[in-house]
This record gives structure tokens, sequence and C-alpha cells, in this order.
């Protein structure tokens, strides 16, 4: 009788290492699955950036990721100047100084594969990052423009630098067009986002006409497309990409975490006003 209940506790232990074992290959061929998707939709994505001068790329981070990112913010103490708070938007300026553990959360092993893709055989810095929440029926709209002021450290007279402007002690200025050319930004959308709360409008390839004047907008807006951008999902752009946003016509809110990363060195004496690097050693799918 011993002998079988021995036998039986034998198998029965044997049977749980092989589903265990089962499980983790299930698991394991579904990371690398998702490896393989995030790849080849990173490829197209690269491609349609540098045609047309935006992309999307759903499936960046993972609804946990996204939730978590939430939290931390939602949990930080708003005391700062850079927490902005309007009947119509919210935003939080130098996201990554004010909540430096949002660092982590952010650079996952993902977001480290597209900034290896965007940015081929090099290590980019991030040099801005806000946070942005567009409530629910929200009246705030962004007027056609192109991303074309940098934010840096301070003011120096330097050829091809300028205009420049300073607001709340922030220093900004129009950099010569190399400089914008070697900036991405990448938007993590942390709700779906469609043409009812806020989506981007884009004009496709008007990143390859360098800085259009104002009055000259309305001779390219009429070719522009809306990109709807699913929860963890990331919209690609490049600065000179014009862009706008609607008012909000939705019961759903529209939060983004706006990051901007170039390899571009700024002249000596003048630095990023954010400046953080980005190492991409950890670029793997362990996680």
């Amino acid at each position: 009788m011993k002998s079988s209940v021995a036998k039986e506790t034998q198998l029965n232990s044997q049977a749980e290492r092989s589903e265990a074992s089962r499980v983790v290959s299930l698991q394991t061929s579904a990371r690398e699955m998702l490896r393989c998707a995030l790849l080849d939709g990173l490829a197209e994505a690269v491609k349609s950036l540098q045609e047309n001068g935006y992309a999307t790329l759903p499936g960046a981070f993972s609804p946990e990721e996204a939730r978590a990112l939430l939290q931390t913010i939602e949990g930080a103490e708003a005391d700062s100047a850079n927490f902005r708070r309007s009947q119509d938007v919210f935003a939080i300026r130098n996201l990554l100084g004010e909540i430096p553990q949002l660092r982590e959360q952010l650079l996952t092993p993902r977001l480290r594969e597209v900034l290896a893709v965007l940015f081929p055989g090099a290590t980019p810095h991030l040099t801005k990052a806000i946070y942005f929440d567009k409530p629910a029926g929200s009246n705030w709209l962004v007027a056609w423009h192109q991303d074309v002021m940098i934010s840096v450290d301070r003011r120096l007279y330097l050829p091809g630098y300028g205009p420049w402007s300073s607001k709340s002690g922030e220093v900004a200025v129009l950099p010569p067009q190399a400089i914008l050319e070697s900036i991405y930004t990448l938007r993590l959308h942390l709700d779906d986002c469609d043409e009812t709360n806020g989506a981007l409008r884009v004009v496709p390839r008007s990143h390859r006409q360098g800085i259009i004047p104002n009055k000259q907008h309305p001779a390219y807006t009429p070719q522009a497309v809306t990109c709807p951008v699913p929860a963890g999902g990331l919209m690609l752009m490049q600065p000179l990409t014009l862009h706008a946003s609607n008012r909000s016509t939705s019961n759903r809110p529209r939060r983004v975490i706006h990051l901007e990363f170039s390899t571009a060195e700024l002249p000596a004496g003048l630095q990023w006003r954010e400046r953080l690097e980005a190492p991409l050693t950890s670029a793997n799918y362990s996680s």
C-alpha cells in the first residue's frame, strides 16, 4: 500500500512539473510572438515615420504597464510650478525631473528596442518629457503648428540659434534645422484615442518642407489625417510634421506622455534643459 501511495505521489509530482514546464513554455512563446509582432510593426512604423513624418505603433506598453504609469503620476505631489492645471487640461512639464521614478517605468525593454531602431548605432538622450491630460469634454484645442523650439538651460549668442524666448524662467530657442531633424517624438497613449477625444491630426510629408510659416499652413492642412492610437500604443513623429488637435466631444479622457529624444549635441556652453541619457543596453524582452 505504501509503495502504491508513493508511486502515485511521484506520478502527481511529475505531472505537476510537466504542467509547470508547459505553462512556462507557453509564456515564453507568447513573449516571443509579441516581440516578433512588435519588431514587424516597428519596421513598418519606421518606414512610415521617415516617409510621412509620423507613424503609430500599437502594443508598445501592456495594460499593466500603462496602469502603473498612471498610478505613479496620480500619486505624485503636485506642488511645483511644472504642474499646470486648468478646466480643460492638466499638464506636467519636465515630467521625469518632477517624477524621477517614471524613468525606469518608461524605459522598458520594448521602448529601448524602439529607440535602438530609431537611432541605430547610437545612444540617444531624452530632451523633453511632458504629461498631458485632456479630460472628457475638454474645450482645449491646439492649432496647427510644428514643434520648432527646443528647451535649453540658458540664453547664449550663437550663430544659427534664434529667436529666443523666456517664460516662467524657462528658456527656449529655435535651433538650426539639422537639430530639429535629429529629434524623434514618442507619444505614449494611456487611453484609447480617436477623433472624438483629441487624437492628433497631422499633414503627411510636411516634415520635408522645413519650417513652414504660419500664414502658409492653410495650404497644407486640407491633406490632414487623424491618427487614432489605442491605449499602450505609441505615436511616432518628427517635430517638423505639421500637427494639431481638436476639442474633445467624448466622455473619455486623453492622457499622453510626450517624450522627445535626440543624439544631437548642442554647441559648447549650451545644453538641453531636461537632458537625460537613455541607455539601450537592456534592449531585450525578458520582462
